[in-house]
């Protein structure tokens, strides 16, 4: 049956992380009556364990509601996207598939950083974009205050933001009834070649690949042959389907619909989102805008903990890159950890989400090494290399130029704290270029930094400084030459290539302290004496000692010759010199994880 594309309204909520977009997306489905009350939780789109016990939204989802308005039955298309920084990714390619974006900004904090983003991100797609001011339930909301950042940010009237609680529905049907009457109609006539926008896939362990898809012109129906434009790859459809939020399925999807395909694909390789799809046979001659694909910021050693889950490990980075685009991996191995791969991230919430669900979804336990960024090398020869892993990195002697990522960083942040993060900024080798007000006591205060500074704690620094008040959102800018130098760990002079780390030659020394400080806490006491050092070349800058455990061994000996006793010492002392040498030093796995957070 052919829907009326008048009808239609495709709309997602962008925001901040924390500002409210799952809870407002719970009560437009519990208004539109999407889900009955005995089916009903709190973050309904949040279908991860994960984003449930985090509160936070991961990726993208899709549902289709009816809301009855007028006279009318229309269909809205709702969208509900992440807020954190890490996952802008999961946001952009998102925004490809709806004509509206609802921006909604949290009362009591104001406009953030990713607010600021995600309305850029939407401006740029020429989205419509209608404000909301939620949680105007609170006692603490600050409604004037909010009003007055988002018109001398974005230049909103009054009249045009909309003021909600998400928490207990106040205006959110108002909200519904303004996308219905502003929200621009779905483009694209039926009678057109198709053209489909592939935003999102799912693995599915019987159904295989499941295409998540708007159609943007022409039809789609089932038995109909499809072909993905960006490998020329061709499939027929086995089952389409919408989203109720459960599958609901379907016999054919027309222009200005939402819906999922399955075609049986069981290699999740030969799929890249997001990507446009059309008819073989009668091709679509509009052309298909290229998106921009973001590159990897952070990079650290994924190894599973018994050498036999390696190949389970293999199929689980897989799946997770279907559903993820942004996550990248390859072949890697350590003489101490054995075969693994070497992940990329868009930073460290990404890192730890990404190592969360192969835990939690693929049952299996690994190890992740010390996180690093990509640095630029030019050799003596003239060549241009790049390096994430440490024990990649060049001799000193065959290096010309190093140089390190860095980034703008906007930190919106209340006018009390300036001093406080521009001394913060300035700690992790930042270099001030502005700083703009937003309205009230607001200030965007914009730094240039190196991104290894930022990719441990800084995020989480700003959060403390500026007692929760405060945001980051930042982009890459390019190289610049720098001091890093490779910090190698020797356990007994034998170095341990997966604690190798890249710094900064001023911070070199410090950073070892504390990396060594931490591992002693952590290794449990051998028979033998342990040397931990930590070197640049041969220079050795810091160094801790784990004494060997003791056994009395002259306990049996009751009096006697005091010569017999010194033979026995003597014995055990030789015993402990070669066990230094030869003995292998037992690292626990959580030593791994406690470095990452140095």
């Amino acid at each position: 049956m052919e829907i009326d594309k008048n009808l239609i309204r495709n709309f997602c909520i962008i925001a901040h992380i924390d500002h409210g977009k799952s809870t407002l997306a719970d009560r437009i489905l519990e208004i539109t009556q999407a889900i009955n009350n005995k089916e009903f939780k709190e973050q309904v789109l949040d279908s991860m364990e994960l984003e449930r016990e985090r509160g936070i939204t991961i990726k993208a989802k899709a549902v289709r509601l009816n809301f009855p308005f007028e006279g009318k039955t229309y269909i809205l298309n709702l969208v509900d996207t992440p807020g954190h920084v890490d996952f802008s990714y999961e946001v952009a390619k998102s925004l490809g598939a709806v004509e509206t974006a609802v921006l909604l900004v949290d009362a009591t904090q104001g406009v953030e950083a990713q607010t600021v983003a995600n309305y850029y991100l939407a401006t740029e797609k020429n989205l419509k974009i209608i404000p909301a001011i939620n949680k105007i339930d609170l006692a603490q909301a600050q409604i004037e205050r909010t009003k007055s950042q988002l018109k001398e940010a974005f230049g909103f009237a009054e009249e045009e933001i909309s003021l909600i609680s998400a928490k207990d529905g106040r205006g959110v049907s108002q909200l519904l009834e303004r996308i219905i009457k502003e929200a621009p109609l779905p483009q694209g006539e039926i009678n057109q070649p198709l053209r489909a926008f592939l935003f999102d896939s799912q693995y599915d362990p019987f159904k295989g690949v499941l295409l998540f898809v708007r159609i943007l012109e022409g039809e789609i129906s089932k038995r109909k042959k499809i072909k993905l434009l960006s490998k020329g790859t061709i499939y027929e459809i086995e089952e389409l389907g919408i989203f109720k939020p459960h599958i609901e399925k379907r016999e054919i999807l027309t222009a200005g619909e939402i819906g999922v395909i399955s075609c049986n694909i069981k290699d999740p390789s030969q799929i890249n989102i997001p990507d446009y799809i059309t008819d073989p046979l009668n091709p679509t001659s509009q052309n298909i805008p290229k998106y921009k694909r973001l590159t990897p910021m952070v990079f650290c050693g994924i190894f599973p903990n018994s050498p036999k889950d390696y190949s389970n490990l293999r199929a689980s980075l897989e799946k997770l890159r279907l559903s993820d685009p942004s996550f990248t991996y390859e072949p890697d191995n350590s003489e101490v950890l054995g075969p693994g791969f070497r992940g990329g991230f868009l930073g460290l919430l990404h890192m730890e989400i990404i190592h969360q669900r192969i835990e939690r979804e693929y049952n299996l336990d690994v190890i992740l090494t010390s996180p690093n960024v990509r640095y630029q090398i030019v050799t003596k020869k003239e060549e241009t290399i790049f390096i994430e892993n440490p024990q990649k990195f060049p001799s000193p002697s065959q290096i010309k130029e190093v140089r390190e990522p860095f980034i703008e960083a906007k930190i919106l942040s209340p006018l009390e704290y300036m001093q406080a993060i521009c001394e913060l900024a300035k700690s992790k080798r930042g270099i001030f270029k502005k700083m703009d007000y937003l309205g009230g006591d607001r200030l965007n205060i914009i730094f240039e930094l190196p991104f290894q500074e930022v990719v441990i704690d800084f995020y989480d620094n700003i959060k403390s400084i500026t007692k929760g008040y405060g945001s980051l959102d930042y982009e890459f800018i390019g190289y610049r030459k720098s001091e890093i130098v490779k910090v190698d760990i020797l356990f007994n002079r034998n170095p341990s290539g997966v604690f190798s780390l890249l710094v900064h030659k001023d911070k070199a020394e410090r950073i070892s302290r504390k990396v060594l400080q931490k591992l002693k806490e952590l290794i449990p006491r051998h028979v033998f004496e342990i040397n931990i050092q930590a070197a640049i070349g041969s220079k050795i800058i810091a160094s801790e000692k784990i004494p060997a455990l003791k056994k009395d061994v002259t306990s049996k000996c009751y009096g006697g010759d005091i010569t017999r006793k010194r033979k026995l010492w003597e014995k055990q002392k030789e015993g402990k010199k070669k066990l230094k040498t030869l003995g292998r030093v037992q690292i626990p796995s959580e030593a791994f994880l406690e470095i990452l957070k140095i």
